[in-house]
């Protein structure tokens, strides 16, 4: 599932002279974390959040592709 076009909640939360920005997409209910400078304008970092966020979500996709290709393990024993 691809990251829905422009809908997402994004949280500023100041800590000191940082901010972290954290976008969470409820389409596929992935959030990410990010953490900025304060003097950083709100824009850039909501920017590089939500491409983080899109980032993360094409990573998965690609992993669950890869998983459902792979072939079941046929050695004995249990893999930990």
């Amino acid at each position: 599932m691809a990251a829905s076009e422009g809908n997402y909640i994004i949280e500023f939360v100041k800590i000191g002279n940082s901010v972290k920005v954290s976008a969470f997409d409820p389409a596929t209910l992935t959030e990410v974390s990010i953490v900025g400078s304060a003097k950083a304008s709100k824009l850039d970092l909501q920017r590089t959040a939500i491409q983080k966020l899109h980032y993360v979500i094409e990573k998965n996709n690609g992993q669950k592709n890869n998983k459902a290709q792979k072939e079941p393990n046929k050695k004995r024993g249990i893999i930990v």
